[in-house]
């Protein structure tokens, strides 16, 4: 796989774990790069949180067991009230209920603590830029599993809202984007540009309020537009 570029524009980042050699790791990795920047550090939920309403980040890095307050509450916290930043979850393990509570607390994805520092470069860096962090046969299963949680007794309704809303063909990329398509798969798929595929995703994001792709497919599975399967 090739490595994701550096972007071309700064992204300011929140490093969250109870862990200090684990924060100053990944405060010393990021650091090196001049795309990323962290500007702020913290040991648990709370202080993410805190952090996160007063310096607006584009991305928090957040671990998932936490004194205080756990990842995923603070997850669900800014997301609440920053739905424009990007949470990204710190996990030493990719047991799939835990990464999909993850999602459907607002995370963008995963990164495992154990991944390479090229493999947590480009997670990072492919959510800054509107692709997934997730592979597809991850994104798939975890999607899948949301499906099945999710209520379905104000579905019709929702999904009705929904296609009031978006443009047929934002419904079009945003079923693909939930079935796990990568962005070439849709353009090959609809016979468009790549280019015009993010287009339309920058759309969907911005219409349905979410930070990311990621949760772009968990709205849409919650409103029921996720096929029962594929083929």
């Amino acid at each position: 796989m090739n490595q994701i570029p550096p972007l071309d524009t700064t992204s300011r980042i929140v490093v969250v774990d109870d862990h200090p050699l684990l924060r100053c790791a990944l405060r010393q990795m990021l650091g090196t790069q001049a795309d990323l920047e962290v500007v702020g550090e913290a040991a648990d939920g709370q202080q993410a949180v805190e952090l996160s309403r007063r310096l607006h980040p584009d991305l928090v890095l957040m671990d998932v067991r936490m004194p205080r307050m756990d990842g995923l509450e603070a997850t669900r916290q800014i997301k609440r009230e920053l739905p424009r930043t990007i949470v990204l979850v710190l996990t030493a393990s990719d047991y799939p209920p835990d990464l999909s509570e993850a999602l459907e607390a607002g995370a963008a994805g995963y990164i495992l603590k154990t991944a390479p520092t090229t493999q947590t470069l480009d997670a990072i860096r492919k959510v800054l830029t509107g692709e997934s962090p997730l592979d597809q046969e991850v994104s798939t299963r975890l999607l899948m599993q949301l499906r099945k949680q999710a209520p379905r007794n104000e579905r019709p309704q929702q999904e009705e809202s929904l296609r009031g809303t978006l443009t047929p063909r934002e419904i079009e990329v945003l079923t693909l984007t939930a079935q796990g398509y990568t962005n070439l798969q849709m353009a090959h798929a609809l016979r468009i540009s790549v280019s015009t595929i993010k287009k339309h995703l920058r759309g969907v994001i911005s219409k349905l309020g979410v930070s990311d792709r990621t949760q772009a497919a968990v709205r849409a599975v919650e409103l029921g537009v996720l096929a029962e399967g594929r083929e």
